[in-house]
C-alpha cells in the first residue's frame, strides 16, 4: 500500500491594501514588498515628505505601476472618495510627521497631523468593511526606558517628545477603537530606527532640507553636501558617550508589514503589538565607524550639545515578532549603511 502524506497549510489571500504615505521612506519600501508578495497596494500621498519620481522607481523595481492618489489624509472627503472607488481590504498607515527634534519646535503641527490623520481613517474603516489595519508606531512610546532591551510589555514612560506622545495617543485611540469594532484586526508595529535603502539604490530616505535622522546626515556629509556631522551629545552614560539605538534596514522593516497582514488573516484577536528591531543597540559613533568601514569614506564630525527629546538608550527585544510572525532581519548594519550610501551617490550624480 502506498501511503500518501497530505500537508495542510494556512493559505493567506492576496489583498488590496491602502498605503497612506506610500511614497515616503518606509512607505515606498513597503509598497515594493507588497507587490513582491502579490498584493495590490493603493498609494495615498501628498508629497510633503516625498517626491513624485519615487513612483517611477517603484515601477522600475517591481515592474508594476502603482495606483496613486494625491490626497492629504486630513482631507476626509478626499479619503472617502478613495475608499469608495478602490474598496481596499486592508490599510497600512504611514502618513505622519516623524522627527523628534522638529516635534519639539512645532508640537501643534505634529498633534494635528499625526492624530488627525488616524482619526479620519478610523471614521472610514468600519463604514467600508476594512478588516485589517497596520499602524506605524514607534519605540518612542517607551520614552526613556529603565530596563533595556524593551519588550512589548515594558512600561510606557512619559514621552520624551511631542512626536513620541502622538504615537502614544494614536495607540490608545486604536485600543479604544478595537473595543467597539471587533471585526477590525489591528497590528501596532513599534519601529526602532529605520535606515538604509533598497539594495538597488533606486529608493531610499529623502529628507527635505537638513536631515533630522542620523544616517542621511552621515551620508550627505560623506558626499560633501554637509560640512560636518554634529553628534547630539557625547556625555551620555554609554560606552563612548553617545546615544544607543537599534538600527534596522528599511527593507526588513517593510517585510514586517507584509507578514503582519498575513498574520492578521489567520490570527484570532483584534489587537496585536510587535517591536520591530534587530535586538542589538549601536551607539552613534559605532554607526559612523561602521559607515566608514562599509563605504571606505571618511565622515567629518564634531560632538555638540544634547538634543531635547532624546532618550539615552533604546533597543528591542524582538523575540515576539520573530516567534509569532516568523520575521527576522536579513541585513546587517554595514549592509544597511552601504545601501544608504549607494542611494546617496545616485542622488549626487
Amino acid at each position: 500500500m502506498i501511503k500518501i502524506r497530505i500537508r495542510f497549510e494556512v493559505q493567506t489571500e492576496r489583498m488590496k491594501i491602502l498605503v497612506t504615505g506610500g511614497v515616503g521612506f518606509i512607505g515606498s519600501h513597503t509598497v515594493v514588498e507588497l507587490f513582491n508578495n502579490g498584493d495590490i497596494p493603493i498609494i495615498i500621498d501628498d508629497f510633503r515628505n516625498s517626491e513624485p519620481f519615487i513612483l517611477d522607481r517603484i515601477k522600475e523595481i517591481t515592474g508594476n505601476t502603482p495606483v496613486f492618489y494625491n490626497v492629504d489624509c486630513l482631507d476626509l472627503k478626499g479619503l472617502k472618495d478613495v475608499f469608495e472607488k478602490e474598496k481596499p481590504e486592508g490599510v497600512v498607515h504611514f502618513a505622519a510627521y516623524k522627527a523628534v527634534g522638529e516635534s519639539v519646535e512645532k508640537p501643534v503641527m505634529y498633534y494635528e497631523n499625526n492624530i488627525g490623520t488616524l482619526v479620519n481613517l478610523l471614521k472610514l474603516v468600519p463604514k467600508h468593511n476594512i478588516n485589517y489595519f497596520v499602524f506605524s508606531s514607534s519605540c518612542t512610546v517607551y520614552g526613556d526606558p529603565e530596563v533595556i532591551p524593551v519588550t512589548e510589555q515594558s512600561p510606557i514612560q512619559e514621552a520624551s517628545s511631542p512626536y513620541g506622545y502622538t504615537k502614544q495617543v494614536c495607540e490608545k485611540i486604536l485600543q479604544d477603537f478595537c473595543k467597539v469594532n471587533q471585526s477590525v484586526k489591528i497590528v501596532l508595529l513599534r519601529y526602532f530606527n529605520p535606515i538604509g535603502a533598497h539594495p538597488s539604490g533606486l529608493i531610499g530616505e529623502l529628507p527635505n532640507g537638513i536631515p533630522n535622522n542620523l544616517v542621511p546626515y552621515v551620508a550627505q556629509t560623506a558626499a560633501g553636501k554637509r560640512d560636518q556631522l554634529t553628534i547630539n551629545g557625547g556625555d551620555y552614560s554609554t560606552s563612548d558617550g553617545t546615544c544607543i539605538r537599534d538600527y534596522i534596514h528599511v527593507s526588513d522593516l517593510a517585510d514586517a508589514h507584509v507578514k503582519a497582514f498575513a498574520f492578521l488573516q489567520k490570527e484570532i484577536g483584534n489587537l496585536h503589538i510587535f517591536n520591530v528591531g534587530t535586538g542589538t543597540g549601536s551607539t552613534v559613533l559605532e554607526v559612523v565607524s561602521a559607515f566608514e568601514k562599509a563605504t571606505k569614506t571618511r565622515v567629518k564630525y564634531v560632538i555638540g550639545p544634547r538634543r531635547e527629546g532624546d532618550a539615552v538608550s533604546v533597543f528591542a527585544d524582538n523575540s515576539k515578532i520573530v516567534n509569532e510572525l516568523n520575521w527576522g532581519p536579513k541585513f546587517s548594519l554595514e549592509e544597511a549603511l552601504s545601501h544608504a550610501w549607494k542611494w546617496q551617490q545616485s542622488l549626487s550624480d
